[in-house]
């Protein structure tokens, strides 16, 4: 009987824990001496491995913090994309808007107690991939609004004058880093104090509607709208 099978799910399980080995390491190094002092010859030396593991495992210094950043927005190393996940597809079982927006609160909360403390270590670097990495995950957070911002409307709709694009930017800015690090660390606000001032914020915010016209298809009907009020 061929032992190839087991061969190369053997060899899959050992590539992954080394993978997970390095991004740890990153990670702890990150915390500690800054990005600026994370060298790839350091990691190799802290994580046990040659430098072309490194490599070949996650790739060079850029790609490795967008890795670690990545396994620690999500919390593990499932490869699945955030939207795509029990815990943001659930957002689409509330029962009005603002039960929504208080779940997502939540969603927000977590993710940014686990990237907070490496975001404030990256973002404050002027490094040219630095600021690709810090424009690679606005727009991934972008995107992930958007998504939010889609389920609400289908579920149900913004307040009348209130468009999509301008909920989008509103939750956008709300849920930035930058926020919950100025609140959180900078005025030691609580995890929960935050979590509960962003479901508020956002609430108010898109209850409020704009000046802008709005297509119809994201418009609250007048049934749906006292949710809103």
């Amino acid at each position: 009987m061929s032992r190839r099978p087991y061969d190369r799910t053997l060899r899959d399980e050992q590539a992954r824990a080394t993978r997970a080995r390095i991004l740890e390491a990153a990670h702890r190094l990150l915390l500690a001496d800054d990005y600026q002092n994370l060298t790839i010859a350091a990691l190799a030396e802290s994580a046990g491995v040659s430098v072309q593991t490194i490599y070949n495992s996650v790739g060079n210094k850029a790609a490795v913090v967008k890795a670690v950043y990545d396994v620690t927005l999500a919390g593990d190393d499932d490869p699945r994309a955030m939207n795509d996940r029990p815990e943001f597809l659930a957002l689409a079982d509330a029962t009005d808007g603002p039960s929504m927006l208080r779940a997502y609160a939540a969603l927000s909360r977590r993710i940014a107690d686990r990237v907070g403390p490496l975001l404030t270590v990256l973002l404050t670097n002027s490094d040219d991939d630095v600021k690709a990495f810090a424009a690679t995950i606005e727009a991934e957070r972008l995107r992930g609004n958007a998504t939010m911002i889609g389920h609400l409307v289908r579920r149900f709709g913004l307040p009348a004058g209130l468009s999509r694009r301008r909920a989008i930017d509103v939750v956008w800015t709300l849920t930035s880093p930058e926020v919950f690090d100025r609140l959180t660390r900078q005025r030691s606000w609580s995890a929960n104090d935050y979590e509960r001032w962003l479901g508020d914020a956002m609430i108010a915010a898109l209850a409020q509607g704009s000046h802008e016209k709005s297509p119809p298809s994201t418009c609250l009907s007048e049934r749906m709208y006292g949710v809103w009020r």
